[in-house]
């Protein structure tokens, strides 16, 4: 991914994704004042609501780009142990996001639920999968996803991956994801390397 100045949040409507992401309530109960994504987003890291920002961010990146970004997220926290099932999750996802067709999101899906969707690397694949123009099996009729599904699988992906092993590093895991969807929304390709065991 070439990276750009311009941020891929620019022209995104705050009001729309706080709806969308369920934090509407939250950001005004919190008092931030902000008018784009990009300053809620600063406000609150600055208040130390890294959680918060992760979620909102997970739904106000484009999908490709929002898919992405928890793959990297879960390749960041993976064991060296990763089971196959996740390992094949993660790489359907990050397929999907080289070239979103409708089968590589079936079978991300489907792969998603053979590794028990309980990984970051699970929910990266659902997100894909959530990201598509159909829930339905193929040959039947189309039935879009609901607006706010693919944000809500990424947003479940970089939490899981903020905690896995060990959930003190969730704060510190954080500021990274951040850090790496920050890349991602101004065009770069938001890579992490593995976290050390």
């Amino acid at each position: 991914m070439q990276r750009s100045a311009h941020s891929k949040l620019a022209g995104t409507d705050l009001a729309d994704i706080l709806a969308l992401s369920g934090m509407t309530d939250d950001i005004a109960a919190s008092a931030i004042r902000a008018d784009t994504v990009e300053q809620a987003l600063s406000a609150l890291v600055a208040s130390g609501r890294a959680a918060e920002a992760a979620r909102l961010l997970a739904y106000a990146l484009p999908r490709r780009e929002a898919v992405w970004w928890a793959c990297m997220c879960a390749r960041h926290t993976a064991p060296a142990t990763l089971p196959e099932p996740a390992r094949n999750a993660l790489e359907l996802a990050e397929n999907w996001v080289r070239q979103p067709d409708e089968a590589t999101g079936r079978q991300a899906m489907e792969t998603a639920r053979r590794a028990g969707m309980q990984s970051p690397e699970s929910w990266a694949a659902v997100a894909a999968f959530w990201s598509g123009a159909s829930m339905t099996a193929a040959g039947v009729p189309p039935v879009p996803p609901a607006p706010h599904l693919a944000g809500t699988a990424v947003a479940s992906a970089v939490a899981l991956a903020a905690i896995r092993g060990d959930a003190s590093r969730r704060d510190a895991r954080l500021g990274v994801f951040l850090r790496s969807g920050q890349d991602i929304a101004t065009g770069g390709a938001g890579r992490l390397p593995q976290e050390p065991a």
